[in-house]
């Protein structure tokens, strides 16, 4: 392939809803391109974006792919993200490498959630986009529904750049709205000059004059003309919409059947016109040796820096770190430096990757996107840089992962191999996350959401032949205790030579510091327990408080008073004072009205209106306290709220189910509380069963 440089690049993110065409018009661009002869089905798995066999298997994106395509002398880098919620992340990092997006919608199933939220996304990195109106080859397809939403939800600066021309109600053609000519199909995305239909001009009339509204208002020169009756030329046009839809002031919509590869044409000469090179964009670093900032702004003439944003670590392909060229020239055979690690790295070959195939080059340009084998220590985030320029970026923001189950290996055994293929899952992945839980004896897969976690389970029995299980994870419950008792322990045992004998009396009271374990303290008079021994019985409420006798729990919030004792003076030793208030701790816990704490989490849910009483509903069934709400732009609401942490099982789905997808929510830790009865009753009753078993 050969080089581009920044002039001749455009990276361009593919969103949209899952399911919506993202991936067909994907191919139907490589198609028109000739980078295919034939196009690739989603249903067959023979698609360019979708090689992972768990693509093929489930008919949709779970990665993002880059398709780099050749459009007349520009190199288009196709970023083709998954649409389906639970894989976020990958579109993450596909938008903090493009510099422009297409949303990608139906015109049969209209504006969806997932439209919505890739709006929000490139709103957030102030992104230029257009939509890309597919499916209409569809009966049941309205070109003008989905304008008129799309107006409705984000105002004027929806621009129609074509309308649809139908014939005997087949979608046959469009009117190019910039250029007021007709367009009709001959082979596929091919097509020929045609009479604008008379039917077509009402809404013809009223696009146009909203474009050439949205043209004079780009320049005082223009609106002058305007103002005085005057055309535009189709150079003041082109330019003018170039430079709005840049600053976001244009949203053009575009249309076509990616099946038929119908309109692929026209996107792709849209893309080349109206979207900005890289070097329109702005690229800060630091660098590491003194500090100052670094104004990359993709300049070849600087020193080469570039960042990861994708790593794949794939057993049958590699690893591959995806980059992009920030600065200077990528060059094979080039030593460079990790930012984080400052561990060096001699490059062998450089690769641009289209789909799953490999294509050498010799050199990346600042602003192309492209691929390294074998790097030793990258991760996704990181920077490479020359030695003589140590400069770091900040890596893309990645969401947090909140849904979690806990996991065991099928076969005993296998905790290594599944450590192992979990961390290469979680380079690929930086949603996925694995916590090891000491305290309840489990181990944590967390992510975007359960179908998330079911294809991380399919791709370990596939790609690493290793099976887990995934089961509902234990919470965190605590012990405490609400009375004050007094009680003894005592240890007394002879077998023959020295015995052991210890001998306790020790005060329990809650201590009213729920962060704490335990306070130790003594109160001893006359010597009936030695100083030597104090530590031994301080020991054993360390190690009572660790497991509770109520449910397993650990215990907190105690106050343990050492107040009397005897001892032998040949058969006390450390080991029977810590047995005699272990004995002590067990019943004197049981004595005091033992409780059960469990974990209150404070969660924000972000809905819009018209979901805000579904959502507080729930929350309320779920035993959820709503502390209030939060207006947010567009219509939307947070909802602050203290819930058990138990009632967060599967609220990720529950939430989905009820707002439609377009709910998002996080939520941390806050404090402990005391259960219900009836939760205590059903973990004690667990706990018995646990212990049974």
């Amino acid at each position: 392939m050969d080089t581009f440089k920044y002039e001749k690049i455009r990276n361009v993110a593919i969103l949209g809803h899952g399911g919506c065409g993202k991936t067909t018009i994907v191919e139907a661009m490589a198609y028109v391109t000739g980078v295919i002869d034939r196009m690739g089905k989603v249903e067959d798995g023979s698609t360019i974006s979708d090689y992972d066999k768990e693509e093929v298997k489930r008919h949709f994106s779970i990665s993002t792919s880059v398709v780099p395509v050749i459009w007349e002398d520009t190199k288009i880098n196709l970023l083709d993200t998954p649409g389906y919620f639970d894989f976020v992340g990958e579109v993450e990092e596909a938008v903090g490498a493009a510099d422009a997006a297409v949303i990608v919608v139906s015109a049969k199933a209209g504006v969806e959630v997932g439209t919505q939220k890739a709006w929000d996304i490139c709103e957030r990195r102030k992104l230029p986009r257009m939509f890309f109106v597919t499916d209409m080859d569809d009966d049941n397809a309205s070109f003008r529904e989905v304008v008129e939403k799309l107006q409705e939800l984000y105002g004027t600066k929806i621009a129609p750049f074509h309308l649809p021309i139908r014939e005997n109600e087949k979608f046959v053609g469009f009117v190019n709205v910039v250029k007021m000519a007709g367009r009709r199909f001959t082979n596929m995305s091919e097509y020929e000059d045609f009479d604008i239909p008379d039917y077509s001009m009402e809404y013809l009339e009223t696009y146009r004059d909203a474009l050439m509204e949205a043209v004079a208002e780009s320049s005082e020169e223009l609106m002058e003309k305007y103002f005085n009756g005057e055309e535009f030329t189709q150079l003041e046009i082109s330019t003018a919409l170039r430079t709005s839809v840049i600053d976001g002031s244009i949203v053009p919509v575009l249309m076509g059947s990616g099946v038929n590869a119908q309109g692929a044409r026209m996107l792709l000469q849209e893309i080349e016109k109206y979207f900005p090179a890289p070097n329109k964009g702005i690229k800060i670093g630091v660098n590491q040796k003194n500090l100052e900032t670094f104004d990359a702004n993709y300049d070849a003439n600087k020193p080469m820096t570039a960042q990861v944003f994708k790593t794949i670590a794939d057993p049958f392909m590699g690893k591959f770190s995806l980059v992009k060229v920030c600065s200077g020239v990528l060059k094979a055979d080039q030593t460079i430096v990790n930012s984080r690690t400052e561990t060096e790295e001699k490059i062998s070959r450089i690769y641009v990757l289209r789909g799953k195939n490999q294509i050498e080059v010799k050199e990346l340009y600042a602003g192309d996107i492209g691929a390294i084998g074998k790097l030793s220590d990258a991760k996704t985030g990181d920077t490479l840089a020359t030695k003589e320029a140590m400069i770091s970026y900040e890596p893309a923001k990645i969401s947090e992962p909140y849904t979690y189950q806990q996991f065991r290996t099928v076969k005993k055994g296998d905790d290594d191999k599944v450590s192992q293929a979990l961390a290469k899952m979680m380079d690929e992945d930086k949603t996925l996350k694995v916590v090891n839980d000491t305290e309840n004896f489990q181990t944590l897969l967390y992510g975007i959401g359960d179908q998330q976690l079911e294809v991380v389970v399919s791709k370990l029995l596939d790609r690493y032949k290793v099976e887990i299980e995934l089961d509902k994870p234990r919470v965190a419950y605590r012990e405490t205790i609400l009375k004050k008792v007094k009680v003894q322990g005592k240890h007394k045992k002879q077998s023959g030579g020295h015995g052991q004998y210890g001998d306790v009396h020790i005060e329990f009271e809650p201590s009213h510091d729920l962060e704490t374990p335990y306070i130790f303290e003594e109160n001893i008079f006359g010597g009936a327990v030695p100083k030597n021994y104090f530590p031994a019985v301080e020991k054993g409420i360390a190690e009572g408080v660790l497991k509770g006798p109520l449910a397993g729990y650990p215990v907190v919030g105690i106050k343990a008073t050492l107040v009397d004792g005897s001892y032998h003076p040949v058969d006390s030793s450390e080991m029977a004072f810590k047995t005699a208030t272990l004995l002590a701790f067990k019943q004197g816990i049981m004595e005091a009205t033992p409780i059960l704490l469990e974990p209150i989490a404070s969660l924000k849910v972000v809905v819009t209106d018209d979901f805000t009483g579904d959502v507080m509903g729930d929350l309320n069934k779920r035993r959820g306290r709503v502390l209030g709400m939060n207006p947010l732009p567009n219509g939307k609401q947070e909802i602050v709220a203290d819930i058990p942490m138990s009632e967060l099982y599967g609220y990720s789905t529950k939430l989905r189910s009820m707002t439609g997808g377009i709910g998002e929510y996080s939520y941390e830790f806050a404090r402990y509380e005391p259960s219900p009865s009836d939760v205590q009753n059903r973990v004690i009753e667990e706990a018995k069963a646990r212990a049974d078993k």
